[in-house]
């Protein structure tokens, strides 16, 4: 039987490389660094990592390992079990009481990814009756939670408040019971942060709920690095919030909601990720604890990512690079081309910066574009060695 599935399969995955969107994986030899090593699939030997979440690089901190190793000894490996059963430690409540107060919300509940947590708040709070309200450009783990939820979908444009307004209304000429407006706090493909302000004034106005994917900005986003909440001056008025411990918080897995008190405990009872997963595992938790109490210390690591993000998008701009807008970490170099970004990739890595290409479906047809993620972690000298291979490479692909 599987004969002619094995045909198909083989057909689709050559219909994928010869779209230029096959997706191979260069292995590392090294941990997770500004700097790390290629073993395969790449340019072998040591290249500078400007492709990596690990916003404030803390992914290899001393620190959290030595935390990580503390709660291996103490803690154990795994917990073998859902959180209900026998999979809660102390320190797991413990992670979920700092994140809530971290974040200005009332409780937090841990899940084993941010993809889970989002394939699980709307399922538990909205029915047929309800309306989510969600922006075009939202993560594929927030339209894939919506999709598992009855409630009805409206889409509005990316951060056109008009639109918003207009599928607001329109949620009300229903008769929605509830209405959730969700947006990501930063477009992972644009680095563009969401008008937080803007939508909580709309969700006040027409009596919705606002939640937030803040993944790719606690940490570092917001005068105290608590995200685009904090940024727009309105951690008050959100009422879910999830996030990633994969990214800025170390970099490792594991997902959270911060939420108000009520969605929190239905989420405990009702949500299928939560219920149905094993817990995260406790080195995480432990590890996550000390990342805390290293962004709640000191601002060292955000100052120096937002100076590296400056010198960055400052160099590109006047070397002539096409860089979208904004001070975000993200800084997207567009090439519009999806061969010649994929090939300007190619070359970049022959020069020792490892950069990926993102085309079509992951970013619409013509704007190709090569994603640039500064970390902490690189020096002055790093950012220099990038833009000038950028030049090189540009250079050797018009020549």
């Amino acid at each position: 039987m599987f004969d002619s599935v094995r045909d198909d399969l083989r057909a689709t995955l050559d219909e994928i490389r010869a779209a230029g969107l096959h997706k191979p994986e260069r292995v590392i030899g090294t941990p997770q660094s500004a700097t790390v090593a290629v073993t395969a699939g790449g340019r072998p030997g040591e290249v500078l990592n400007f492709c990596a979440n690990n916003y404030l690089g803390l992914a290899d901190h001393p620190e959290v390992i030595a935390a990580a190793h503390a709660a291996l000894d103490r803690w154990g490996y795994g917990m073998a079990s859902v959180r209900f059963i026998c999979g809660t430690q102390e320190v797991h409540k413990e992670l979920e009481a700092r994140l809530a107060a971290f974040l200005g919300q009332e409780d937090t509940i841990l899940y084993s990814s941010c993809f889970d947590a989002n394939g699980g708040v709307f399922e538990t709070l909205l029915g047929p009756e309800d309306a989510v309200i969600s922006d075009a450009l939202n993560h594929a783990s927030i339209i894939d939670g919506i999709r598992l939820s009855k409630a009805r979908r409206f889409r509005y444009a990316n951060r056109d408040m008009a639109d918003l307004e207009r599928q607001l209304k329109e949620a009300d000429e229903g008769g929605a019971r509830r209405k959730l407006v969700v947006t990501d706090g930063v477009f992972s493909m644009d680095g563009y942060v969401a008008p937080l302000d803007e939508i909580c004034d709309l969700a006040d106005r027409y009596g919705a709920m606002v939640m937030v994917d803040d993944s790719h900005a606690v940490g570092f986003v917001g005068p105290g690095g608590r995200g685009t909440p904090e940024l727009h001056g309105v951690m008050d008025r959100v009422d879910i919030i999830t996030g990633t411990l994969g990214k800025a918080l170390g970099g490792a897995s594991g997902g959270y909601v911060a939420a108000r008190a009520e969605i929190v405990a239905l989420l405990r009872q009702r949500s299928r990720p939560y219920l149905f997963s094993n817990t995260l595992a406790p080195v995480i938790a432990a590890a996550s604890l000390k990342v805390l109490d290293l962004l709640e210390s000191a601002d060292d690591l955000r100052v120096r990512l937002a100076e590296n993000t400056a010198l960055f998008r400052s160099r590109m701009t006047a070397e002539g690079f096409d860089i979208l807008p904004g001070d975000h970490a993200i800084a997207p170099v567009m090439i519009g081309d999806a061969a010649v970004a994929g090939r300007m990739a190619e070359l970049l890595l022959e020069r020792g910066v490892y950069v990926i290409g993102f085309s079509y479906p992951v970013v619409p047809q013509g704007q190709a574009r090569i994603r640039v993620q500064l970390s902490a972690a690189h020096s002055t000298d790093d950012v220099h060695r990038a833009v000038d291979a950028f030049v090189a490479a540009r250079a050797e692909l018009e020549g």
